[in-house]
């Protein structure tokens, strides 16, 4: 069976989605200071099996292409590796590479039509229109501001100021007199690892209990521990106050 895009049977009017954005983002405002409803994520490892299933199609399939004559083993040919490399790159890992790429693509199209489904394609300037306030620190919205979503399950965006949005995904900004805000933040983007990340590593280096996935999480876990003491120049327990501080 074919993949076919999700269509909402029921359009609305446009002034229908104004009214149903308003009484939902009045809903998120109504709901005051409890501010982690903004930002629910699904448990890690909910969709393991499922991943799991689409990762071993891909490797699959990518074996497949590599080896039948068509568009891919074409491209393959026309994109040839010098030598050395071609010794240690195989055709199916090319061809898994090159559908990496393509899922990221589709997956990114069909994301953005996730936004489309309910509200049309003016989806965005409806979630603008709908609220003249943040939800998270109530000051004055701009043509600046920015969407979020609460929960990535089909429910509209919101529209929160920039200052709003950081808060809500605990990316802060910095602050001329926070020393060790201005070492982290940019060794945070870099490694791109998360806080708790951060925090788990530092607690190991101390000797505390962790629970570790695996043992890469924790290498690398400890790798931006130490690289975050070394740009700070105080110890792991003082880390790990600024981010209770933090509150990260």
């Amino acid at each position: 069976m074919s993949y076919k895009r999700p269509i909402n049977e029921s359009p609305l009017s446009k002034a229908d989605k104004l009214d149903l954005l308003k009484e939902y983002i009045e809903n998120y405002r109504g709901l005051g200071a409890n501010r982690e409803v903004l930002n629910r994520k699904v448990p890690r490892g909910a969709f393991d099996e499922l991943l799991n299933s689409l990762g071993e199609t891909l490797q699959a399939k990518s074996a497949e292409l590599a080896s039948t004559v068509g568009p891919v083993r074409t491209f393959l040919d026309d994109n040839k590796l010098t030598p050395a490399i071609a010794k240690r790159l195989k055709d199916d890992f090319r061809v898994f590479c090159l559908a990496l790429n393509a899922l990221k693509q589709w997956v990114a199209a069909e994301q953005a039509a996730t936004d489309r489904y309910l509200l049309g394609g003016n989806a965005r300037e409806l979630c603008r229109a709908a609220s003249n306030r943040c939800l998270v620190t109530n000051e004055a919205l701009g043509t600046d501001c920015e969407l979020h979503h609460p929960v990535r399950d089909g429910r509209p965006p919101v529209p929160l100021s920039k200052r709003g949005h950081a808060e809500i995904e605990r990316q802060l900004p910095l602050e001329g007199d926070d020393a060790i805000g201005q070492a982290l933040l940019p060794l945070r983007r870099k490694s791109n690892q998360s806080w708790a990340h951060l925090r788990s590593g530092c607690l190991d280096l101390l000797g505390e209990p962790v629970t570790w996935t695996s043992k890469s999480t924790k290498a690398s876990a400890q790798t931006f521990a130490r690289k975050a003491q070394a740009a700070t120049n105080i110890g792991y327990e003082q880390i790990i106050d600024w981010m209770d501080e933090k509150e990260l």
